[in-house]
């Protein structure tokens, strides 16, 4: 039976043909012309190596439409609409907010005393704390995760982009920082101006540090200063990929913050002309701001401590290749979906940290699994409770390197069998929670890409669409058509683990549904290229991944790649699924709005946060 390896879609990079591939000594033209005519595709293909081995993206897609305003504005509502009329109403109720505080100070008939004293300043830092009031009502929402998931499987997830709240909370707690910097220059205006009341220098130094640090509004407005100022630091990314723990711990400072926020307004610094007087015996309105973000997320954190009392145990612990462990866990009561993630604790690790993991499993199976790269503190740690052992770096050997562990990985330990003189560890698991990629379902064709270990988000859907292809799904028919799976690494070695379902997946899809291509971006050796094109031209399986799927050297040209499934599906809605580094993201997001026309194929963007 002939092979057919040649993908549906066009991935050339439109330039002419290199024909130093013709040339090539170990290729008999005589014997084989008609052979290699056979696999023009192939020939295709590997002209990348014969280059740069990069193939860039082209500009420009065509000649440019007139569209009429309704054209454009269902364009411009597929990705991006709804996101920026959320963050523009956002927007627009600071400003609002703003603007009303800044004249209510300003004209209010009792704070005459106030204003003649400190001057404009007074009304710039009670609007500021305004602002930030309104502020402290969305900072919690975006991370109460049940909330979140449970909201986003509702008409409102048309509106709101729920799967931005990581990107909103960030957008929230920077305008508490630019709102907490307005608020203190213009109380230091202030303090400046009530120390040069008196009579001599040293008074005026002694009031001016008094008013900072030793009444009630100073001391707690700079105990909040020092909070957010920590938790701000390890919450970049930088500091967060490399030391979540901080990140996790310092991040709790939030209700230092809160307390100090509540107590800060009760000191009552600023008396207004008549009563009713402020007084230490009034609560304060602070706490009315938060109460509704406040009850829900300690409502999630007691749901996570009853749910972590479920029954849950490690199944099977399998180490891979590549530093990477797989954590096949056993809980009750769990129903997950593919595309979803977990919270996962190990109190013997930590009893407080909990980190976010993919679920690797699909929901036919029986149990839920992560795959983890072993890279931080935590996952170190980890990874040692649980019996694996991975080579240190700077370790030319040892257990667990590429030598001694198969592509299928190395079974550490099960429940019924755990390591030597070692017992499994407990787990905690708080989820799973929804995420973009969970919507892959809504969709008759899907463009799931993946860079490097961001693979690892669909592994769960691949798996889930393999189910549904063998009839091992109880669930309702999906009208899901054709995948178009596409993974840019650098290295095929690096998630080795991935290889096997890949193979599984591309044996059980007789239908064509699946269609993989994979690219390699690495640099080749030129005597590496020459037993590439000797041993892939003509071969049933590709050389490097043993796939009937062509490996594609060099990076998608995405201005082909577009197009083509437009070609081959038109009048479909895609949806264009992404987890890697955030160049691509931007680039994949810019192609989806380039190639969607409002009446024929439109690509729906989504990617994967965290």
């Amino acid at each position: 039976m002939p092979s057919n390896r040649s993908s549906g879609l066009d991935f050339s990079d439109g330039r002419p043909p290199n024909r130093t591939l013709d040339q090539h000594p170990d290729l008999k033209l005589n014997e084989g012309s008609l052979h290699l005519q056979r696999n023009k595709t192939e020939r295709r293909r590997l002209q990348g190596l014969q280059r740069s081995l990069t193939v860039t993206s082209m500009t420009g897609s065509g000649d440019s439409k007139d569209r009429s305003f309704m054209e454009r504005f269902n364009l411009w509502m597929i990705n991006e609409g709804g996101r920026q009329l959320f963050f523009a109403v956002w927007i627009f109720l600071h400003l609002l907010v703003a603007v009303f505080g800044f004249f209510h100070y300003q004209l209010k008939d009792n704070l005459n005393n106030a204003r003649k004293t400190f001057g404009i300043t007074f009304t710039i830092a009670r609007t500021a704390a305004l602002v930030l009031h309104v502020d402290v009502i969305f900072i919690l929402l975006p991370v109460c995760r049940n909330f979140i998931s449970m909201l986003r499987r509702t008409p409102l997830n048309d509106i709101i982009p729920f799967d931005k709240n990581i990107t909103f909370h960030k957008a929230t707690a920077w305008s508490i920082v630019i709102g907490t910097v307005v608020h203190i220059l213009a109380h230091m205006v202030n303090f400046y101006k009530l120390a040069m009341l008196a009579p001599n220098t040293g008074a005026r130094i002694a009031a001016f540090f008094g008013a900072n640090f030793l009444t009630g509004p100073g001391a707690t407005g700079w105990i909040m200063t020092a909070a957010l100022g920590i938790m701000v630091y390890f919450a970049r990314e930088k500091q967060r990929r490399a030391h979540f723990e901080r990140f996790w711990y310092s991040h709790h400072l939030f209700i230092v913050f809160f307390i100090c926020w509540q107590l800060h307004g009760m000191f009552c610094m600023i008396q207004p002309d008549r009563p009713p007087y402020c007084s230490f015996n009034t609560i304060g309105v602070f706490w009315r701001y938060w109460l509704v973000g406040g009850v829900i997320w300690i409502s999630e954190r007691i749901l996570r401590e009853v749910r972590s009392r479920h029954v849950t145990f490690v199944h099977k612990v399998i180490q891979h290749p590549s530093n990477v462990m797989e954590v096949q866990i056993k809980k009750e009561k769990t129903t997950t979906r593919a595309g979803q993630y977990i919270f996962l604790s190990c109190p013997e690790v930590s009893y407080f940290q909990w980190h976010p993991f993919t679920l690797t499993s699909a929901p036919e199976e029986d149990y839920i699994s992560v795959h983890i790269r072993v890279a931080g503190d935590f996952t170190t740690a980890f990874a040692k409770a649980l019996g694996c052992d991975f080579p240190q770096k700077g370790d030319k050997g040892g257990k667990g390197g590429k030598g001694d562990v198969g592509p299928g990985g190395k079974v550490v330990g099960t429940a019924a069998n755990p390591p030597l003189n070692r017992t499994l560890p407990r787990v905690m698991v708080d989820g799973p929670f929804g995420s973009a990629s969970e919507d892959f379902l809504n969709y008759e064709t899907v463009l799931l890409v993946g860079a490097g270990i961001g693979v690892t988000p669909f592994a769960s859907i691949l798996k889930s669409i393999w189910y549904r292809m063998n009839n091992q799904h109880k669930g309702p028919p999906t009208r899901l058509s054709k995948v178009y799976f596409t993974w840019v690494i650098r290295d095929y070695g690096t998630a080795e683990w991935f290889h096997s379902l890949l193979h599984a997946i591309e044996e059980q899809d007789t239908q064509g549904r699946i269609e993989i291509n994979i690219y390699l971006t690495a640099k080749i050796k030129e005597d590496e290229m020459n037993n590439i094109i000797v041993q892939d031209v003509g071969a049933e399986k590709d050389a490097i991944t043993s796939l009937r799927a062509p490996t594609h050297f060099g990076r998608p040209n995405w201005d082909r790649v577009f197009p083509s499934i437009v070609e081959k599906h038109p009048e479909t809605d895609v949806g264009v699924f992404f987890c890697g580094p955030p160049a691509l993201s931007r680039l994949l997001h810019q192609m989806s709005n380039k190639y969607s026309e409002p009446k024929g194929t439109r690509f729906f963007f989504g990617k994967e946060n965290f």
